[in-house]
Parts: C-alpha cells; structure tokens; sequence
C-alpha cells in the first residue's frame, strides 16, 4: 500500500512502520502501531504486552473511546 509522503510525514511513519487496518463504519482506517506489541504465555494463558512504556490515557481520551464504541 502507497501513502502518500505528506501524510506519512504528518502521521510520523518511516520506513517499514507496521500499521493497524481496520474497517469500521463503511471505511478503511490505518493506525500507526506506536508501541511493538508481543504475545506472552503465562501457564495456559496467552496475554499481549507492550514491549516498551505504553502512553498515560487522560480521562477525556478514555470517555471519548468508550463513546465511540458505544455508538
């Protein structure tokens, strides 16, 4: 997939970036992965942690992610 420069710049993508694709509502959405995630086994259970620090959430960022996916 082509992105173009300027929104690659705008988004902070580099070169071989891993992105997230999601269909949501009718359109195509890429996220950029910001934090490399891997799967841990722990006894017979698969968890996915961060490999690095995660970024604090605010109260607002969080209201309004459970208000998008309530809709």
């Amino acid at each position: 997939m082509v992105i173009p420069k300027a929104l690659r710049d705008e988004a902070g993508l580099t070169a071989g970036a891993e992105v997230d694709i999601e269909f949501r509502d009718g359109r195509i959405e890429l996220e950029a992965t910001t934090v490399p995630m891997r799967i841990a086994r722990r006894s017979q259970r698969a968890t996915i942690e961060a490999e690095g620090a995660m970024p604090t959430l605010t109260g607002a960022e969080v209201r309004a992610v459970l208000e998008r996916v309530r809709r």
